[in-house]
C-alpha cells in the first residue's frame, strides 16, 4: 500500500509561476514580432528572450520612463543594429 501524501501545504490552481517573470500580453508590430522570431531562430533561443534583453539593455543605458513610444523605438534601434551587424 502507499504512503498517504500530505496536502497540507498544496496549492490548487495552476502551476507556480516562476519568480522574478511576469505574464503580460502587449500589441507589438507585425514586421517587429517576426523579425525578433527570425533572429531568435537563427540565435537558437526564444524570441522572448531576445525581447527581454533589448529591453533590459536599453533601460540600463538610460533612465527615461519606459512607455509605447520608447518600446517601440528601442526595439527598432535594436533591430537595425542587428541588422547592421548580421550583413558584415
Amino acid at each position: 500500500m502507499k504512503k498517504e501524501i500530505d496536502f497540507e501545504k498544496a496549492k490548487r490552481g495552476q502551476v507556480v509561476p516562476s519568480k522574478g517573470k511576469t505574464r503580460v500580453t502587449m500589441y507589438l508590430d507585425t514586421d517587429i514580432l517576426d523579425d525578433f522570431r527570425e533572429r531568435a531562430d537563427k540565435a537558437g533561443y526564444g524570441y522572448q528572450t531576445m525581447i527581454n534583453e533589448a529591453l533590459r539593455e536599453y533601460l540600463a543605458k538610460c533612465e527615461k520612463p519606459l512607455d509605447e513610444t520608447t518600446i517601440r523605438q528601442v526595439i527598432r534601434e535594436e533591430l537595425a543594429e542587428l541588422a547592421r551587424v548580421s550583413h558584415h
